[in-house]
């Protein structure tokens, strides 16, 4: 009976094992971090500063270590925060927890980098998006973080799932 469900269990097990084993890896990053925000998020931050600053938005983060936040100011007026869960680790942990579950060999470890490198732009262009959309559409805030930009994140990680599977883990090999 259960030589059915064999490797479904194989990979909900894979899948399980590494989402923990990466998650207690961040939350040990986490725990190094004692000032402020986080390097990853604050890196996060520039990046976007910069794409807003391009796009003819002039930005500037302020750091506020205490609350472990830093705030952005867009044509000089303080529009939004940056917090730990902006920098979207937690959902490339998701995303290589499931890359890895239907492992693939070498490929499997380019595919969940090359993933990690599309994720980033796309968070990065995400904040920088609301950022914008707080500045001329303030009236859309609301929708815009909480149901339009996350889609645009969690949208990006299940296109790649599809990819994933449709091209690589489920692809029949020609040998």
């Amino acid at each position: 009976m259960f030589n059915d469900f064999k490797p479904v269990l194989k990979i909900l097990l894979r899948f399980l094992l590494i989402y923990l084993m990466l998650l207690f890896a961040y939350q040990f990053y986490l725990n190094m971090e004692k000032d402020g925000l986080d390097s990853f998020s604050k890196w996060v931050g520039e990046q976007t500063t910069f794409v807003q600053n391009f796009l003819g938005y002039p930005s500037k983060m302020t750091e506020i270590p205490e609350r472990e936040t830093s705030w952005f100011s867009v044509k000089g007026q303080y529009i939004s925060r940056m917090v730990e869960g902006c920098n979207a680790i937690s959902v490339m942990i998701l995303f290589s927890a499931f890359v890895f579950a239907f492992y693939k060999g070498k490929k499997t470890f380019v595919f969940a980098a090359a993933g990690w490198v599309f994720l980033h732009m796309v968070n990065v262009l995400r904040i920088a998006g609301l950022n914008i959309l707080l500045v001329e559409m303030p009236q859309y805030s609301k929708a815009g973080h909480d149901y339009i930009f996350p889609a645009v994140i969690y949208g990006s990680v299940v296109a790649l799932w599809l990819i994933w599977i449709n091209f690589f883990a489920l692809k029949v090999s020609k040998k």
